[in-house]
């Protein structure tokens, strides 16, 4: 899996580009600040982080110093600042790209897959999870069970990618309801979540009453069950 840090106090341009991102299959975290992004760094492995400049509680080409003392992760500034000093000072200090705003999504979706690819991270080929009999066909939007497809709503769909794209963890029930509405923005309450989870193991559990794919954790949530193993993106 694929795991994208974004570092953006702008919260209109990080939910539109979490929202194509997740689309794309990659899995999205926004950090508002740099205190933030800290935390996430020391508790994820992050495949790229896209990186802001001017931040609240600092600046983005020291923050880029601070990584790269300790940290390869690929970098890509997206800066409002496009003087020709500021580019070559975000190349210079180990920024891997360097976009200006306002950008077009598609040509970061664009620049993100080439640093990945230089990287040795990401295979153009590979755009299909699989997980035992499932396999989830991520520039389709479809899911095949044995071979079979099976044919879910636009919101089961975006369910099945939040479990997934968080392989292992468990998901509290208003984190999913949280995640939900930034990716469909169609209101989904608590009661609505669990008939979505019944339906969508309905639809791809061998045993909807005994589940292997999607757990619940008693007190706590649900969590994709998963193996890194079986897992190809």
């Amino acid at each position: 899996m694929i795991n994208i840090l974004m570092i953006e106090d702008d919260s209109t341009i990080a939910f539109g580009v979490k929202y194509a991102l997740e689309q794309e299959g990659f899995n999205i975290d926004i950090c508002k600040d740099l205190e933030s992004a800290r935390n996430n760094i020391k508790e994820k492995e992050y495949s790229i982080i896209l990186l802001d400049v001017m931040l609240p509680d600092g600046n983005g080409y020291d923050f880029c110093k601070e990584i790269r003392e300790n940290n390869e992760t690929p970098i890509i500034f997206l800066t409002a600042c496009d003087e020709e000093v500021n580019i070559v000072m975000g190349l210079d200090i180990g920024g891997d790209d360097y976009m200006t705003k306002p950008f077009r999504v598609r040509e970061l979706i664009s620049r993100i897959k080439a640093v990945l690819r230089r990287k040795g991270i990401y295979n153009e080929s590979k755009k299909v999870l699989k997980f035992g009999d499932l396999s989830i066909h991520t520039l389709e939007a479809r899911v095949f069970k044995n071979g079979e497809e099976v044919f879910l709503t636009s919101i089961e769909y975006k369910l099945l990618l939040i479990l997934i794209q968080n392989n292992n963890t468990v998901l509290s029930r208003s984190k999913i309801l949280e995640k939900l509405w930034d990716v469909t923005y169609d209101f989904v309450n608590d009661n609505t979540l669990t008939v979505y989870i019944k339906r969508l193991r309905e639809k791809i559990e061998d045993n909807s009453a005994d589940p292997k794919y999607i757990l619940t954790v008693r007190g706590m949530g649900y969590k994709w069950n998963g193996s890194e193993n079986n897992v190809s993106i």
